[in-house]
Parts: C-alpha cells; structure tokens; sequence
C-alpha cells in the first residue's frame, strides 16, 4: 500500500497540481491587491464613489443603519449591493487573469516557435525533388543497361 501511495505521489499529474495549487494561492494575493488597490479606486472615481457594498432591503422593518449593524443585530436583510459589489469583483478579476493567460500563451507560443525553428535549422536537409527524381533515373538506366 506504501509503494503504490508513493508511486501515485510520484506522477507527474500530482505534482503539476501540487504546484499549481501552490502557485494559485500566492498568485491570489497579487490578484486582490490589483483588484483592490488599483483597479476598483479607479472605478470608484469613474462612477463617483458609489460603493454598493452597503445596499440593502431590510426585510424585518427595524430600520437599522447599515449593512454591517442589521447584519450584528442579526435582523434578515436582502443585500443586493453585496452582490452587485462580488459579481464586479469576480468580472475584474477574471478580466485580469484572462489577460495574463493570453500574456502567458503568447510567451509560450513565441518559445514553442522558436524552438520548432532551431530544431528545423539543426535538422539535416533531406534530398530535394530534384535529386529523387535524378537517382530514379540513374537506377532505371543502370536496370536497362
């Protein structure tokens, strides 16, 4: 059981995911650092400064000030802003990691490229259509002779 534990831990499908979950994680700092820091105080300054965090419909009718206090209080709220503020969150920053993955896959494209055009240029040169068809007839004519 050990050894075939090991033999699985030792794929490199494990692994590759081992690492990316890793690389993920820390990567979604970087992300909501962009998201919070840079981008979402742009949009605040193009819409205003609204912020859609603290929308809400009360649904008890006690009134209460804010989001956070009616949630503290535990009074049922319907809160749409917080919605609205996680669904623009989720499409900027899928919008940012999109353009990374393209960024990502043109480096790769360009290094995939490169390659195929050093081993194509290391590659030796076969013979040509020319020189085929000249040995075809140098062995036909030493067939008739």
């Amino acid at each position: 059981m050990i050894n075939e534990f090991k033999a699985f831990i030792a794929k490199g499908n494990v692994v590759d995911l081992a690492v990316g979950i890793i690389i993920g994680a820390a990567f979604t700092a970087i992300v909501n650092s962009l998201v919070a820091d840079l981008i979402n105080p742009i949009i605040g300054l193009i819409t205003g400064g609204v912020d859609f965090s603290n929308h809400f419909i009360d649904l008890s009718g006690t009134d209460p000030v804010s989001l956070a206090a009616a949630r503290e209080a535990g009074v049922p709220v319907f809160a749409y802003g917080a919605f609205i503020t996680a669904v623009i969150n989720f499409l900027i920053i899928a919008w940012v990691v999109f353009l990374l993955v393209k960024a990502v896959n043109r480096l790769k494209d360009q290094v995939i490229r490169k390659e195929k055009a050093e081993a194509a240029a290391a590659a030796p040169a076969g013979p040509t259509e020319v020189d085929l068809l000249k040995e075809i007839r140098d062995t036909l004519q030493r067939r008739e002779a």
